[in-house]
């Protein structure tokens, strides 16, 4: 199996981001032909047949999505992409907003033209002010060639699209609070149902997709959902952009075909770890996903694969952590994070973050018990089950999944003792350091 492809990224770094004369030449715009040709139904076919999953986390099955938006009577029906991008470790996304943002536009307009959308929104997060500018530009050189805006190519179909700045709020990755924020109110979750895809932005069926996702439906109109799948497993089509971050030699971005192993990604794409040092553990997914020790390194990326361990992608973020670190100190610095970015409307999130972070600064200070270990696995549980939204059900997934793997590292902080020594047993109540 080749180990890293081209199929999304091509042409990175090769044309201007906002040229679509250069687009052109490189095929660009050919699968937006294509798909005006065809009745929407059939294109939702080649988008079911290609077997594309939501690249932004939730991995839900992208032809069904749209399938059940297009059967939606209720008009006008809009399209956001979500390229909020908040979870630490992520950064694929910025890659097609920077290099390729006429491919984010073709596959968003092709979308708009399944539902007859009159109006998009690409929503990036604030910290990405160069990546705005540019896909700014590209908008207006689409319109400007009649490929966006007003009666495109001729056909008498019009889509425009904005762009929308975030304010930096993690939980504005979910798709029903970054609707209320695109509608200028306060990026909280809503209470579903009504699911967007019914009421979402002003009240109106609105289909939201991530920034990746769109960019595969040009390649998959243009060579076909049975080739874009075949590049993938039976049961996870295509290829994936994954982050591989930490400590490891060859950081970056890289698109990978479902079903190569996390083993392969980190040693042989990755180049492996620097200093000779070991690996401690794997994080998938950033901040909000599991962690896994070195003897998991085989599975597959594929979503089935991972499901059945328990284990999920998430956006493709892939931290590499080696023997030098301590555990509970990386879980400071992740309880620190969700305590800071949950938006307080559930009281299970709001308050299960305030006592993770309590407990966690217990056992840096040396001032933790065994019971404060049963009641991080007790808080976790709850918030995995009873939050509102997403950032509350994930929230603890590093803390139950390192505890589940290396239980006795806890132990050991109960017992005043740091493996690295980075943990100052001599802090304060309030885990000041």
């Amino acid at each position: 199996m080749q180990k890293t492809l081209n199929i999304i990224t091509e042409n990175v770094g090769k044309i201007r981001p906002d040229s679509v004369e250069e687009y052109i030449k490189i095929g660009g715009f050919e699968a937006l032909k294509k798909a005006m040709a065809m009745h929407p139904l059939e294109v939702i076919e080649e988008i079911k047949k290609s077997k594309l999953q939501g690249r932004g986390g939730a991995a839900y099955p992208t032809g069904i999505k749209w399938e059940q938006a297009y059967y939606v009577d209720k008009n006008p029906k809009y399209i956001i992409c979500n390229a909020d991008e908040g979870e630490p470790g992520t950064f694929k996304d910025k890659v097609i907003l920077d290099y390729l943002p006429l491919r984010l536009i073709e596959g968003m307009t092709i979308a708009a033209y399944i539902l007859n959308s009159p109006k998009g929104f690409i929503y990036i997060r604030g910290e990405y002010p160069e990546s705005q500018k540019i896909v700014s530009s590209a908008i207006k050189q689409a319109e400007k060639m009649g490929y966006l805006g007003d009666n495109i190519l001729g056909t008498g179909f019009s889509f425009h699209i904005e762009v929308l700045s975030g304010a930096g709020a993690y939980v504005c990755g979910e798709n029903s609070a970054l609707v209320e924020s695109s509608e200028g109110k306060s990026g909280r979750p809503r209470i579903k149902p009504p699911f967007i895809k019914n009421s979402g932005y002003l009240g109106m069926p609105t289909l939201v997709n991530n920034v990746e996702t769109f960019a595969c439906v040009p390649y998959i109109v243009k060579e076909g959902g049975e080739k874009f799948a075949g590049y993938g497993t039976e049961f996870s089509g295509g290829t994936k952009l994954v982050c591989l971050s930490g400590n490891v030699k060859n950081r970056g971005v890289y698109e990978v075909p479902f079903g190569i192993t996390l083993r392969e990604l980190i040693y042989e794409i990755g180049g492996g770890l620097p200093e000779g040092r070991k690996l401690k553990f794997v994080q998938l997914g950033g901040s909000s996903g599991p962690c896994i020790p070195e003897s998991m390194l085989d599975t597959k990326i594929c979503y089935k694969d991972l499901k059945s361990k328990g284990l999920t992608l998430g956006s493709g973020a892939i931290l590499v952590v080696d023997d030098s670190n301590c555990i509970i100190d990386f879980l400071k610095c992740i309880t620190e994070f969700f305590y800071h970015e949950s938006c307080g409307k559930c009281t299970p999130c709001r308050e299960g973050n305030k006592q993770l972070l309590a407990l966690v600064n217990k056992f840096i200070n040396g001032n933790a018990t065994y019971n404060d270990l049963d009641t991080i696995k007790k808080v976790g549980q709850i918030m995995k089950e009873a939050a509102f939204c997403g950032l509350g059900e994930t929230a603890a997934t590093a803390h139950l999944s390192l505890i589940k793997y290396f239980e006795e590292e806890f132990i050991e902080h109960i017992n005043r003792k740091c493996r690295v020594n980075v943990c100052n047993f001599g802090g304060d109540k309030d885990g000041k350091r």
